[in-house]
């Protein structure tokens, strides 16, 4: 596996550009030049330690949704020193707002980054390893940034610095959105944030998010890249008693056992998967204090993933059928509660038909990527995306010492990122941005 490595001179970025496609002389707009690409190259690899020690910190120092106090105020410092009218606590969270206006007229794009970490305890042994402890649902745990809030946070930083310095020559305006909660649906950091007009104005959007994969790589897909994801709950009751008579009681425990083999069964025989994919998740179940008593209750808690909007209502009326009817069969009863949360996030076509080709231009050596389908995981960027059209990418960060058949997925306790992607994301998003303006915004698809 190859190393990442920014193009040592601007010779290089010009044997990567690649011509833009024709425009009426009415719609002529000025060209995306090879002197403002190298501009931004420069520009991003004189920051990149800065970029770096920022990561560390603020993977050092992780926050949970709707507490990143901390993160926030470091963000909001830096864009301060940056020259930009910022805006904080935006929704009534820890959101913050970097707006950099340009010297010219022209249409404005949203960045956006997200900013929360996740109550895991981190195994991995780096200088910045993450030591905050919290009690989350009951339970002590350690805090750590498991899915590369911090990579995100600290590249959107290193991307307002780079695009600050290009001011003068920007046509339009760029929107920074850093958003608390992206990991604590169903409002997440987005929605209120958008409440508050966060999307007023804006042309367009981008996003990316960090995973496993060859360093430096990007994908893309068009329409759907991630799935909606939805919460849910069931408590059990049934009644307690001495475990050496269960047949005094209604073990809760045993229905609770049934419920979760039949769940199982939702997606493998209810669903027609032919028109997405779909998942049915138990990620907590808790019932009982010790071993000689039958507790009265369990509850268990879960999530769900589909594509296909007709499966997403389905399988909420399938677990209330389920779960409801073991339980009735065996004397218990079972409460079900289904919260929708986040919609698929839908890429739009005309967006990635243009900038799918930036991403390609301005790719490593490990190469861009179109996804033949789209992740289960869940993206409130998908609210974003459903007020202007969006395009959400994705860019592999694994060290090339670890092996990818092996390596660890984003909310393990494992997951790595390596620093060597943070200029990959800076030089994308940068460049992203500045050709969305300089070439008018939307594209036409011919």
């Amino acid at each position: 596996m190859r190393r990442v490595t920014l193009p040592a001179t601007a010779a290089a970025t010009v044997a990567l550009l690649l011509s833009l496609p024709p425009r009426s002389a009415a719609a002529q707009q000025p060209p995306f030049s090879a002197a403002l690409q190298a501009e931004i190259d420069r520009r991003t690899t004189a920051i990149a330690e800065k970029v770096t020690a920022w990561r560390h910190d603020i993977h050092q120092h992780p926050e949970l949704g709707y507490q990143e106090k901390r993160t926030a105020a470091l963000v909001a410092a830096h864009l301060k020193s940056l020259g930009m009218e910022v805006q904080e606590n935006v929704g009534g969270i820890p959101g913050v707002v970097g707006i950099l206006k340009g010297g010219k007229p022209g249409p404005t794009v949203a960045l956006r980054a997200d900013m929360d970490a996740l109550p895991v305890t981190e195994q991995v042994d780096v200088p910045y390893k993450s030591m905050v402890r919290t009690v989350y649902n009951g339970v002590e745990t350690g805090v750590m940034h498991a899915c590369g809030h911090d990579m995100h946070t600290a590249m959107l930083m290193g991307t307002a610095e780079v695009l600050a310095g290009l001011r003068a020559q920007l046509p339009g305006t760029v929107k920074f959105l850093f958003q608390p909660a992206e990991e604590v649906p169903p409002r997440g950091g987005a929605q209120p944030m958008i409440e508050a007009g966060v999307m007023n104005g804006v042309d367009g959007v981008f996003g990316l998010h960090v995973g496993p994969g060859p360093l430096g790589a990007m994908s893309f897909r068009s329409g759907s890249i991630s799935a909606a994801s939805d919460s849910w709950k069931i408590i059990v009751r049934g009644k307690q008693g001495h475990g050496a008579f269960p047949s005094t009681t209604v073990d809760p425990i045993v229905v609770s056992a049934e419920i979760v083999s039949a769940l199982q069964t939702i997606v493998s025989r209810s669903l027609d998967l032919t028109a997405g994919p779909a998942v049915v998740t138990v990620g907590a179940i808790h019932g009982g204090l010790r071993e000689n008593i039958i507790p009265d209750s369990v509850w268990m808690i879960g999530t769900i993933r589909t594509f296909d909007p007709k499966a997403r209502e389905l399988v909420g009326q399938r677990m209330k059928q389920l779960a409801q009817n073991i339980a009735a069969a065996h004397g218990a009863t079972a409460q079900v509660d289904v919260v929708l949360g986040y919609g698929s996030t839908i890429n739009n076509t005309a967006m990635v038909s243009r900038f799918s080709q930036t991403l390609k231009r301005v790719g490593t050596a490990a190469g861009v990527f179109e996804n033949k389908s789209g992740s289960m995981a869940g993206e409130d960027f998908s609210r974003f995306a459903e007020k202007a059209p969006g395009f959400f990418f994705n860019l592999s960060v694994t060290p090339p010492s670890v092996d990818l058949f092996g390596v660890a997925s984003n909310h393990s306790p494992l997951f790595q990122g390596d620093d060597k992607a943070l200029p990959v994301g800076v030089r994308a998003m940068s460049t992203l941005a500045v050709e969305f303006l300089v070439t008018g915004g939307v594209p036409r698809i011919p």
